[in-house]
């Protein structure tokens, strides 16, 4: 049995980020601007990363 490789994912289209960045803000109860900012910070877009960001941040404080 083979393995299937993994499909490269195409690149998100702005309309997907910022969906995306919205629902993150409101899931954190952040302004999504702080998201953005991680975003720019972690240099990907990856929800799960993101997320991680998140956590840290709020454990700071």
């Amino acid at each position: 049995m083979a393995i299937p490789a993994l499909q490269p994912t195409a690149p998100k289209s702005e309309a997907e980020i910022d969906e995306e960045v919205a629902s993150l803000a409101k899931r954190h109860r952040i302004s999504p601007a702080i998201v953005r900012e991680i975003m720019r910070r972690a240099g990907a877009t990856d929800r799960t990363l993101i997320e991680r960001e998140i956590a840290k941040g709020k454990a700071r404080r």
